[in-house]
């Protein structure tokens, strides 16, 4: 074998073997391949005059899914406050997931952004990532919960990681806190949004009935709304009453955990609920007026489903 044919044949070897390493190294972090979303490139609708709109959905960005893309693009087309109803960032709520996951789709409406945590949120240390990234948006880091006005409305941000605030008893500080606010704010028209529903259809869950004494305090207080999520498919329930159970008179509840990530399956309906869906991602658009509002389920580019209505304040 001539030099230069020693090596040739040494060279060829080196970039086997790089290239076994590269497949090597591939197939231990298997990529998915996200097909693209085109983005908004219009001028948000404006809000509807002498109306406020609140819109959003929780269980929302996952870098191995391009959900979270398609619904920000529904976000960017239509304009008012955004709500995210937890678990904003899979897997585990982490900076990394924030920044890599979350940031890229949603996160381009932060400065408008009024959020509250999911359990995932909490599988980092006190939420620390979710409280950073937000900041004063998400209220103190020891708390997570918060309120502000739209209009004429008064909107109640809550924290449903029960165990991680001091618990949601009557007595506990979030309830105590959430009675005093809605005695010191006695708003006609009160719209409250958290992460773990009460009642849900779910093929994952009935509901969570540890939020039961936050539920029954707006109740009493004539509260309109609760929008929720964790259970990753859309629902609507018609009015409750403290129990959680169908009324002529209560609160309407939403289930939007349609945010972005992978859906799940329905099970039989639970009483008082009147739209199930569990096929399309999307977001909800509540148009709050003043003594009355209207939602409306947008669904992402595909999906032919809808809902949409409209109701009164008690």
């Amino acid at each position: 074998m001539t030099r230069r044919s020693a090596v040739l044949s040494m060279l060829v070897a080196l970039l086997v073997a790089a290239g076994a390493i590269v497949v090597l190294l591939g197939s231990a972090r298997p990529q998915t391949a996200l097909p693209a979303v085109e983005p908004f490139a219009g001028t948000p609708r404006p809000e509807p005059s002498g109306a406020r709109v609140l819109l959003g959905a929780g269980d929302i960005a996952d870098c191995n899914s391009n959900g979270d893309e398609a619904t920000a693009r529904l976000v960017a087309g239509i304009g008012g406050t955004v709500f995210t109803a937890g678990d904003n960032a899979y897997p585990n709520g982490s900076e990394r997931s924030y920044l890599e996951c979350y940031e890229p789709s949603w996160g381009m409406f932060r400065d408008r952004t009024r959020p509250v945590p999911g359990n995932h949120e909490y599988d980092q240390t006190e939420a620390a990532p979710y409280f950073e990234y937000f900041g004063e948006a998400a209220g103190a880091p020891t708390e997570g919960w918060y309120a502000y006005d739209l209009g004429s409305w008064r909107i109640y941000a809550l924290n449903s990681n029960c165990q991680r605030v001091g618990g949601c008893e009557r007595n506990g500080p979030q309830a105590t806190w959430l009675a005093a606010d809605l005695a010191a704010h006695p708003a006609e028209c009160v719209v409250a949004y958290w992460h773990h529903p009460l009642i849900a259809s779910s093929s994952r869950s009935a509901g969570y009935s540890f939020v039961k004494p936050l539920w029954g305090i707006l109740h009493e207080a004539g509260a309109e709304l609760v929008v929720t999520a964790h259970e990753h498919i859309y629902e609507r329930f018609g009015p409750l009453d403290s129990e959680g159970l169908p009324a002529q008179e209560g609160m309407r509840a939403f289930i939007v955990g349609t945010g972005g990530d992978s859906l799940y399956s329905l099970r039989e309906p639970q009483p008082g609920s009147e739209m199930r869906e569990a096929q399309a991602h999307g977001i909800l658009e509540l148009t709050l007026r003043d003594g009355g509002y209207g939602w409306r389920f947008v669904a992402i580019e595909g999906s032919s489903f809808s809902d949409e209505g409209s109701g009164s304040c008690r």
